[in-house]
This record gives C-alpha cells, sequence and structure tokens, in this order.
C-alpha cells in the first residue's frame, strides 16, 4: 500500500469511529444524553416509557400519518394522530419539528418533491391549527429520494406516501 492510500485508511477510519456515540440511547442508569449538562435532562434521554421524550412521541403519540394517492389531504386517522402530536407539542416547548413530506416512486421527481411538499404543508397548517407556534415547526420535501419500502407494488407505495414529524430539542428550528 502507498502511504496516500494508508493515509487515506486511517482517515476514513478516524470519520467512522467519530460518529459513533456509544450512549446515545442512556446508559442503563437513566441519566440521557442531555442529563448532567446544565439542563434537567428529562424526556431526553429515549425511553419510550417517558411521557416526555422522542421515543415515547415516535412510538406512542405516532410520527407520521399516511395519505392516498396523489392526495395531500388529511385523513379522519391522520388527523387523530396530528392532534396527539399537537397536544405533546403544547406540553412539550423544548421541542421543534421538521416536518418531512414523502411519496411513492410513481411519477416524475419534480411532481413527487411537490407533492411532499404539499403533505408536509397540509400536517404544519394543521399543527398550527391545533395551537402549536408555527415558529416550532419546518417544513422538507423529499419526494421519492427517502422511501420506507423499496418494491413495485401498493404495500410499499402505501407506506411511502406520508409525512413524518421529526422532533429536536430546542423550541426554534
Amino acid at each position: 500500500m502507498t502511504t496516500i492510500s494508508k493515509t487515506l485508511m486511517v482517515v476514513a477510519a478516524l470519520a467512522v469511529a467519530g460518529c459513533s456515540n456509544p450512549d446515545r440511547f442512556g446508559s442503563g442508569s437513566g441519566a440521557g444524553f442531555g442529563a448532567g449538562a446544565g439542563g434537567s435532562g428529562y424526556g431526553m434521554d429515549g425511553l419510550a416509557s417517558d411521557p416526555r421524550s422522542i421515543a415515547y412521541f415516535n412510538q406512542t403519540v405516532g410520527d407520521r400519518v399516511l395519505f392516498a394517492v396523489d392526495q395531500s389531504t388529511l385523513s379522519d386517522t391522520a388527523r387523530t394522530t396530528l392532534d396527539g402530536q399537537a397536544r405533546w407539542l403544547m406540553d412539550n416547548p423544548e421541542y421543534s419539528a421538521t416536518i418531512e413530506g414523502h411519496a411513492d416512486e410513481q411519477g416524475t421527481r419534480e411532481y413527487n418533491l411537490a407533492l411532499g411538499a404539499r403533505r408536509a404543508n397540509a400536517v404544519q397548517e394543521y399543527l398550527i391549527s391545533r395551537g402549536v407556534a408555527p415558529s416550532r415547526l419546518r417544513t422538507v420535501s423529499y419526494g421519492k429520494e427517502r422511501p420506507l419500502e423499496i418494491c413495485s407494488n401498493e404495500s410499499c407505495y402505501a407506506q411511502n406516501r406520508r409525512s413524518v414529524t421529526v422532533l429536536a430539542a430546542g423550541a426554534g428550528v
């Protein structure tokens, strides 16, 4: 191996090692990230049993809503999930959210980016109508670029027609 190859291998290994945080899900002692760092650390430890945690939001409240083909209209099921999201966000003002809009693989890239944007905006408008401050929300569209399921049948398409609410610590986005 040449010196350049060895150097690149060392740099790559350090980069990969730097991306790993072995305590990212908490140490098991109840102290998660944020604990002991000047804040209370509550809710951020990732325990699904903690109603103030992101894991609780994702698993219990629900972080995603699904849409019908070529639609950005919220279904009754979606509105029920979003009502829960709005309540959780109102009870936890220390979090902000990015609302991702997604589409299935059918159609052009441009069409699906626009459709994803309409879906994310529909969710954002609904959350705002339920009292969530607009300054805590932002939207992004991924169109068909980030599928959950990859196959060419309706069961996969249905999972990819979605909006996902992604939380972050900090009231401003």
